[in-house]
């Protein structure tokens, strides 16, 4: 059985991993996404092709240098009117794009891909639609100023397992989705392949 390695640095994602009982290691994958976005978008890829593409260039990067192991990379992508949003690049970005999804509903896609001996083997993209309740200026400043910390690295720049609840009405689809990670359909598939036990 292949050792099982996340190509990821995110806290958030070795977490759920964790808690799920698995055993890994991490190895941050070193790719220049914003170039890669920058071509996509030139392309017209979709979103959601954009988080797959993604997720599978960071599990090739370390597929590369650790041949023998199974290597899970991830992504996540926002949608918003039909466009790729990027991670906050200041607390005045983050204010600004909170409020332009104000009463409005957005799309998170999460992609996740398994690649062992240099193929992929598996690849999943789960998406979540998200709706946002009307807010105002005031709230958006004081709570990006307030958890621009912690919110800083999120696409959104909101973290739902925290204050980032309380800007959404209706949340449709996976959980563990919007942390970063279709974790259920992952499990599924390493326990037919036997990778975990079941």
């Amino acid at each position: 059985m292949s050792n099982l390695v996340l190509a990821s640095a995110s806290e958030i994602r070795s977490q759920l991993l964790c808690n799920a009982g698995l055993r890994f290691e991490t190895a941050r994958a070193r790719i220049d996404e914003d170039s890669l976005r920058r071509a996509m978008a030139a392309e017209k890829i979709s979103p959601r092709d954009m988080a797959d593409h993604l997720a599978e260039s960071k599990a090739l990067k370390i597929a590369s240098r650790q041949a023998d192991a199974l290597v899970l990379g991830c992504d996540q992508i926002l949608e918003f009117q039909e466009q790729a949003l990027a991670k906050p690049s200041s607390e005045a970005h983050a204010v600004q794009q909170i409020l332009s999804m104000s009463g409005q509903t957005h799309f998170l896609h999460s992609a996740a891909v398994l690649i062992e001996g240099g193929q992929v083997v598996w690849r999943h993209v789960a998406t979540v639609r998200l709706t946002m309740r009307a807010l105002s200026n005031a709230y958006v400043e004081d709570y990006v100023a307030r958890n621009w910390s912690d919110i800083r690295h999120c696409v959104g720049a909101y973290q739902l397992e925290a204050e980032g609840s309380r800007l959404f009405t209706r949340i449709e689809g996976d959980y563990f989705s919007v942390l970063g990670l279709p974790l259920l359909p992952l499990l599924d598939h390493l326990a037919l392949k036997g990778v975990i036990e079941t």
